[in-house]
């Protein structure tokens, strides 16, 4: 076996010495919190949303608030929408994501309320290069597992947002189910019941 060189930039890599908890995670810096997810426990670096990824949620969650105040003026609870805000999943070990959009129920932050799982309607992540696995993979078995009723995979392209792959949650096998992926060229206006009854204007999210 060839040993390492003395500067190899492998021997700089060192574990994480313990697990973060929550009490350490509130500690953080706003700067800090805000580029990390934590999974298990464990750090995990998030890459820098490009332009159109920050585009493409912003715009999403311009539709999504739109119809939930139409929603609540017909009698819904009171919901509100965040872009890459922190989602706790567990708190031990500690699972914090921080996903593209959230539709969730009004928190009473005042009180010091923390946006959980169970707060959270939909979930909606937009793919990027560097996410494809974390997004269609891992986080589609945690949001399911936390029961997360709905979750939407975004995928780009040049123009804009062209598909919505959308996961409803079967509560006895506690797994996402597909209901259905929305195309740009399939129809130019589709309308969907669940989580709200909204139509989605292609149009509205493109750059």
């Amino acid at each position: 076996m060839t040993a390492l060189p003395e500067d190899s930039w492998f021997r700089s890599i060192r574990p994480q010495p313990s697990l973060i908890s929550a009490e350490e995670y509130e500690e953080l810096p706003e700067e800090i919190s805000r580029a990390i997810e934590i999974v298990g426990g464990y750090v995990a670096y998030c890459e820098a949303p490009s332009p159109r990824h920050q585009i493409a949620g912003r715009r999403l969650a311009n539709l999504l608030e739109g119809y939930a105040k139409e929603a609540m003026s017909h009698g819904y609870e009171c919901l509100t929408v965040a872009n890459d805000v922190d989602l706790r999943l567990r708190d031990v070990p500690l699972h914090n994501r921080r996903p593209d959009v959230v539709l969730y129920r009004c928190l009473d932050e005042e009180g010091g309320e923390r946006l959980r799982a169970q707060h959270a309607l939909l979930v909606v992540e937009i793919v990027s290069p560097g996410s494809v696995i974390q997004d269609t993979v891992d986080k589609l078995a945690e949001y399911a597992k936390s029961g997360i009723p709905h979750y939407w995979i975004v995928h780009l392209d040049q123009t804009g947002v062209s598909t919505i792959e959308r996961y409803r949650l079967d509560p006895a096998s506690m797994l996402y189910k597909n209901v259905g992926t929305l195309m740009t060229e399939a129809d130019p206006a589709p309308t969907i019941t669940n989580p709200l009854p909204l139509t989605i204007n292609w149009d509205d999210l493109q750059f």
